[in-house]
Parts: C-alpha cells; sequence; structure tokens
C-alpha cells in the first residue's frame, strides 16, 4: 500500500475546546483547517466516508463486519448532505480537510466538497475515538498528540479486515501512549463507548500488528512517548480508507485523517450505563 503524506499540523485553536459543534463547524465552513483532537469538549465526533450509491452496500456490510474499526452512527440517503446528528449542518463543507479518490487514488484534498459532490453519494458517519479522550482525560490520562500539538498517529497493520463484497483491506489503528498505571483506565473509559471504537485491539509491542516503526506513522504526526509509556492500539475510522486503496472503487470522498465531523451529539448518548 502506498503510504500517504499529511500536511504539516497545527493547533486548531487554543481556545477549541470550548466551542460549540456549531461554531466549529462554521469556523471549518470559513476555512479553518487542523486536526480536531480536543474541539467541542463532551460532543462525539464522526469519520466521513461518501461512495457511490452502487457502493453503498458493500461499504454497509464492510462496516458491519468491521465493527471495531467502522461503527456506523448514521447513514445518508444518497445525494443527501445532511445527517441526523448536527441539524443545519452540510457534510461537503463543514469538515476542515477532505480526500477525494478516484480509482483509489487520492487526487485532492479540498476544504469545501462541493465541487466534487454528486447525487448519488451516499454518506457513512463512523464513530471516532476522539470522542472517548475526554473521558481518558478525566481518568488521569494523558493525550500525548494533544499536549504535544500534533494530530494522532495512525497505522495500517497486518491485520485484514473481513471482506464485504467488492470490500477489502486492513485495519488502520491509532496509537495512544499510556503510563502503565493509567492502562487500566485506558480500557475501562474507552469500552464503555463501543459506538467510537470501544477498548483497544492491542497493548504493547507494536510489532504484533505488523507495526515497524512508531515514528513513521502511516497518517497523522509520530508523538514523543514518554519514558515507560506503553504503546496503545484502538481500531481507526480511517480503516475505510485503507480499503478505498486496497479495492479501488471509482470515487470516494473521506474526510482528512484525524479532521472530522463534529457532531451535535453529547458524548454521553453513546455511554453504557450500568456498568462502571
Amino acid at each position: 500500500m502506498n503510504r500517504t503524506e499529511d500536511r504539516p499540523v497545527t493547533t486548531v485553536d487554543a481556545h477549541a475546546h470550548a466551542w460549540s459543534p456549531e461554531t466549529a463547524r462554521a469556523r471549518f465552513r470559513g476555512g479553518l483547517t487542523g486536526p480536531t483532537a480536543g474541539v467541542a469538549a463532551g460532543h462525539t465526533q464522526a469519520n466521513l466516508i461518501a461512495v457511490p450509491a452502487d457502493w453503498a452496500y458493500d461499504m454497509l456490510l464492510f462496516c458491519q463486519r468491521n465493527p471495531k474499526p467502522c461503527p456506523v452512527l448514521d447513514v445518508t440517503d444518497a445525494g443527501s448532505p445532511t445527517t441526523v446528528l448536527a441539524e443545519g449542518a452540510d457534510l461537503r463543507t463543514d469538515l476542515p480537510r477532505y480526500r477525494v479518490w478516484q480509482d483509489g487514488e487520492l487526487v485532492d484534498e479540498p476544504t469545501d466538497a462541493r465541487a466534487y459532490w454528486r447525487d448519488d453519494l451516499v454518506s457513512f458517519l463512523l464513530g471516532c475515538s476522539f470522542t472517548f479522550e475526554w473521558a481518558l482525560a478525566r481518568a488521569g490520562v494523558p493525550i500525548r498528540h494533544v499536549e504535544q500539538g500534533r494530530n494522532v498517529p495512525m497505522y495500517v497493520t497486518s491485520r485484514a479486515c473481513r471482506e464485504a463484497g467488492r470490500l477489502r483491506g486492513p485495519m488502520v489503528v491509532s496509537m495512544r501512549p499510556v503510563p502503565p498505571e493509567r492502562l487500566g483506565a485506558a480500557i475501562r473509559e474507552s469500552s464503555l463507548l463501543p459506538a467510537v471504537h470501544g477498548g483497544p485491539v492491542h497493548c504493547g509491542d507494536p510489532a504484533a500488528l505488523g507495526i515497524e516503526d512508531l515514528g513513521r506513522p502511516d497518517f497523522g504526526d509520530p508523538v514523543t512517548v514518554a519514558d515507560g509509556d506503553i504503546p496503545v492500539f484502538w481500531a481507526c475510522g480511517v480503516t475505510p480508507q485503507a480499503a478505498v486503496m486496497a479495492s479501488r472503487p471509482p470515487f470516494a470522498i473521506t474526510h482528512a485523517p484525524g479532521q472530522m465531523f463534529l457532531t451535535d451529539a453529547r458524548d454521553e448518548q453513546y455511554r453504557l450505563v450500568g456498568v462502571d
């Protein structure tokens, strides 16, 4: 698989944690770009992939068969740029940056996707692990990439997803270094939010996932790991982009890795209850 390079990362805004989702979407619609980790505290973030209607069943089946990396929050009608997750939002304009794919090749990274939008596109909004970072932080788990003003590092693994129709590809994971004394809290808090990837898929040696060098993520940015930190890996919503590269559908639009859609939904709407 060809390595894709991301643009240099800058912090979106020092006060972005206090924005409402509406404010965040308006700022992105106005041209602001950057990773959305730490934006609109307490609100659910979502990955985006839009595919032609004749590929939509394959994508839905791919998500159903691979729920850890592809937890579905909403599926739109063909051609619709709206979602029940955010009143008045426009999926063509309200993300910081998009990726446009043709025959599995990345052809553009616009901040506005209206020029590429088609009447047959079905959009899938998938849960994002940025959502549970607030729960991790409340439990005392440091969020290293936020501390360092970086995008979360993401890696293509050697674990194949279950194939679905014409779609196949490897699982992608995000990595957060966690101090050993906070590992239990990181696992517990993320596991309570299965709709945004849930608990980690692996803790420890990256080689077990086929990752050769933590310093060279396939998406996002390398993060400095503190002495003693354990690399912890969560299934990642960039997995459908890896499937696009592997399966080569004729067309797709996705979010740029780490630059998510801010929904109006609150984190607690997806948190399991009665199991703390």
